[in-house]
């Protein structure tokens, strides 16, 4: 089994990632596509020398390298973002497709604290949208997640025909050995931490010079949120 997990940034994705990675029959591949999306958008971000350098820069030559694989789960860190228009998408019609979301006011606040400036394209919510109407899947929402990491994960396990392994509730602390060179920038808290955080509070402010990407985001969110499994 081949899953595609698709999501924006600041969305839970790196802790599901180490949740299937934890797994002993997962191989778990982080962001493939992150090193060719900034070589062909010339986005400037942190730590972008390195990020080209460990990954190829062709996306048929991503598509080619995660085509194998080499345990009988491949759990594929995906943001929507980083697929631009021009790059193949016909490669994950084979995958099992899943979408991870998160309300674009916690996305926005979370991704305040790595970057000064922040962009439509940089949250990714449009290219979720658009993610998802190609490669329809079932839809977890990560406050879902924090509230209820076990019954959340076994309705998405077996939306997808996966046996539950509770080994997905936990991991070691610290670094992977699957974690792409960005890591050092965009990790800190989750390397700290060895399962999923507890429910969450209340919605964070949100700054008044990003209230337009709110407002732009919140109604892409809250479709897909009406679509979303619940335990």
């Amino acid at each position: 089994m081949k899953i595609a997990m698709w999501s924006g940034p600041r969305n839970l994705s790196t802790a599901m990632m180490y949740a299937f990675g934890n797994r002993a029959d997962c191989e778990a591949v982080d962001e493939p596509f992150y090193a060719a999306y900034l070589a062909a958008s010339g986005a400037d971000h942190p730590m972008r020398d390195a990020c080209i350098a460990a990954q190829p820069t062709d996306p048929n030559a991503v598509v080619a390298g995660i085509a194998g694989q080499s345990k009988p789960v491949q759990y594929l860190k995906l943001m929507t973002h980083h697929m631009l228009p021009d790059f193949p998408l016909d490669w994950a019609k084979d995958c099992v497709n899943i979408h991870l979301i998160r309300h674009p006011a916690r996305v926005i606040a979370s991704y305040a604290n790595k970057r000064k400036t922040i962009t439509m394209e940089d949250i990714g919510f449009a290219d979720v949208e658009r993610v998802f109407a190609s490669l329809p899947g079932p839809i977890v929402d990560s406050a879902d997640i924090r509230a209820n990491p076990q019954g959340v994960l076994e309705k998405l396990s077996e939306s997808i025909g996966l046996p539950f392994d509770d080994a997905m509730l936990s991991w070691p602390a610290g670094p992977k050995v699957f974690d792409g060179a960005w890591a050092p920038h965009w990790y800190d808290a989750v390397h700290r931490s060895t399962g999923f955080a507890g429910a969450e509070g209340p919605l964070p402010e949100v700054a008044p010079q990003h209230q337009t990407l709110l407002a732009e985001a919140l109604p892409i969110y809250e479709a897909l949120h009406s679509k979303r499994l619940t335990a």
